[in-house]
């Protein structure tokens, strides 16, 4: 009887051994449909607002139409200028990277993390890390934006703000780069339509002007893109830091607060209209995701990955 029980256990144990020993079934992983070019155009002082109240902007909306949108994302308080766009590049709120006005320059608060160069951990600085040999641009409007990336990390960096004399601001530089360049990460930052909505006010006539203006800026980038032959492996952000309310903005209300996202291009959902809640920040993170960086621990950044097609 001893001798059963005895065979029985080596038998159990030698039956968990083998069966602890096989390896198991290995998943395969799916391969992320990344682009080769990240395209952002940014838009200061764009509203949702204009755009549910008769904006007509017919290549924005046709970008909408074709690609994946949202007019429900956020900025963060305050609702200005400088620590928004940080925090689009920068994966984070002010808490955290330190930006935190209108016109900031330099945090104001400490920034939780710097890279090695002292700086908080910003898109174009971790995809310099990633690709040293990419062809990264940045090319805006407002001094202010100098202050807000990383320098260092740019292969092209040019200030082409509009006036009288140049109307279409940073469009025909941003129109030869990308021709001559075919950029994997570029950013077009225009200053308007916040001037004039300060000068005249958010619902006044000329401020829809200036965004039927500003969508002819981006049918050219648009073209340019097409005509560079990168169209098929790229895909372009539209977006706005804040909007604004009667001749204002950096206030809590939701004129000043909502802005739109627009995502365009390669593997992008058609049609598709983005149901999950979005903050300014989450766009460094889906710019991250499409350029195949991972994300540092002290970004709050969460990509947008309903927007793409197989996620």
């Amino acid at each position: 009887m001893k001798k059963q029980i005895l065979f029985i256990c080596c038998a159990v144990i030698a039956y968990c051994l083998s069966a602890c020993n096989t390896a198991p079934q290995q998943v395969p992983l799916k391969e992320k449909n990344l682009p080769k070019h990240v395209i952002l155009i940014g838009f200061d002082g764009l509203s949702a607002h204009c755009l549910n109240n008769g904006a007509d902007m017919p290549t924005f909306r046709k970008m909408m139409a074709e690609g994946a949108s949202t007019l429900e994302n956020r900025s963060i308080l305050p609702s200005s200028s400088a620590c928004n766009w940080a925090s689009m590049f920068m994966g984070a709120g002010p808490e955290l990277h330190g930006y935190t006005e209108w016109g900031s320059r330099t945090p104001e608060l400490p920034s939780r993390v710097v890279n090695s160069d002292n700086r908080f951990p910003n898109i174009f600085g971790m995809y310099r890390d990633k690709a040293p040999e990419a062809e990264i641009g940045y090319i805006y409007e407002w001094e202010g934006m100098n202050y807000l990336v990383d320098t260092l990390a740019m292969s092209f960096r040019k200030h082409a703000p509009m006036s009288a004399e140049n109307p279409n601001g940073c469009t025909p530089v941003a129109v030869q780069y990308i021709k001559e360049k075919k950029p994997n990460l570029c950013a077009i930052i225009y200053d308007q339509p916040d001037g004039t909505g300060h000068g005249k006010g958010w619902s006044s006539p000329e401020y829809f002007a200036m965004v039927n203006h500003l969508d002819s800026c981006l049918t050219q980038v648009m073209d340019a893109v097409r005509e560079a032959g990168i169209m098929d492996d790229t895909v372009v952000i539209l977006t706005a830091d804040h909007g604004g309310i009667e001749t204002g903005h950096g206030g809590k209300t939701m004129n000043e607060m909502q802005t739109p996202i627009v995502f365009y291009g390669k593997n992008v959902k058609k049609g598709f209209k983005i149901p999950e809640s979005t903050m300014v920040y989450d766009i460094a993170g889906t710019m991250a995701y499409l350029l195949d960086v991972p994300q540092p621990q002290v970004w709050i950044a969460r990509p947008i990955l309903s927007a793409f097609e197989d996620n």
